[in-house]
């Protein structure tokens, strides 16, 4: 089977046009058309549904799809694996939490494209714990508990989590010193985060969070406390930055102290990791080291 022909059909699966496919791929519509026809006839079935604007996949199309990918993900990781002079090239997709890659990834983002020409970036920024098999995905940065999982995953640094808040809120309600004081203040929460983990005389010990406030959104759960709304739980990489600008005070209780995270870097497949993210990881770890070293 031509490799070149599928991956004109995931290509062309992934984004649901051809002339776009063929683009990405640096080739005409015509020959991106001939290589779809042409591994269409070797498997004897339609893959694909073209109109004038659009290719949807057929039945049989969705299901050769998988192959599709699994046999791209082997052509690359044999070519990094045995090419000595293989370089970053093609197309790094990656997923972070939207205020971690704000703040930690994007910065890296223009290096790592200065330093490979060929490289292009695809940046799925989401709170949401996304697919990344069925969304093609080559490395997830997660903070949150890892699960459990197929996926590949690798420890890169510590992630305390800390309770925050503004110093104009602090001046007006003062500062919680135990576990129970929390319950006199007002708490910033998330909608799918019902408790607060925290460690107590060798144990997890559940706090349930009340407030005025309570969003979807870590990004908006920063804003409000760095707004003075309350207290918030939030991980040391979302606001590292307002810590060392004094917008926000970590807070540190006598008796209890929050559940500890780390960053995570997760993986597909247990294959080969493709140059394009090795590259992207040894400008990342530094960043994560360098950061992190006084919060050790």
């Amino acid at each position: 089977m031509n490799l070149d022909d599928v991956a004109v059909f995931l290509e062309v699966a992934e984004g649901n046009n051809l002339s776009s496919a063929a683009k990405r791929l640096g080739i005409s519509t015509m020959t991106a058309s001939r290589r779809l026809a042409a591994l269409e006839s070797e498997l004897g079935a339609r893959l694909v549904h073209r109109t004038t604007r659009s290719v949807s996949l057929t039945l049989e199309g969705e299901k050769f799809a998988s192959y599709a990918r699994q046999m791209i993900e082997a052509q690359t990781s044999a070519r990094d694996e045995f090419c000595t002079t293989s370089i970053a090239k093609g197309v790094l997709r990656i997923t972070a939490p939207v205020v971690f890659g704000q703040s930690v990834v994007m910065p890296i983002i223009p290096k790592l494209l200065e330093r490979h020409p060929q490289l292009g970036v695809d940046f799925t920024l989401s709170d949401d714990i996304v697919n990344i098999v069925a969304l093609g995905i080559d490395l997830a940065l997660r903070i949150s508990p890892m699960r459990d999982s197929n996926l590949i995953a690798r420890r890169l640094t510590d992630n305390p989590r800390m309770l925050c808040a503004a110093p104009s809120y602090l001046a007006k309600r003062g500062f919680p010193k135990t576990l129970d004081d929390l319950q006199e203040h007002n708490c910033l929460h998330l909608h799918l985060v019902q408790k607060w983990q925290f460690e107590k005389g060798g144990e997890i010990q559940a706090f349930r969070p009340r407030g005025t406030f309570a969003t979807s959104s870590v990004a908006a759960v920063l804003d409000a406390c760095v707004r003075g709304l309350g207290i918030a739980l939030l991980s040391y990489w979302d606001i590292r930055s307002q810590l060392q600008l004094g917008s926000l005070v970590q807070l540190e209780l006598n008796d209890a102290k929050a559940e500890q995270l780390a960053v995570w870097a997760v993986f597909p497949t247990n294959q080969h990791v493709p140059v394009r993210v090795r590259e992207f990881l040894s400008l990342l770890e530094p960043v994560l080291r360098e950061d992190a070293a006084p919060y050790h």
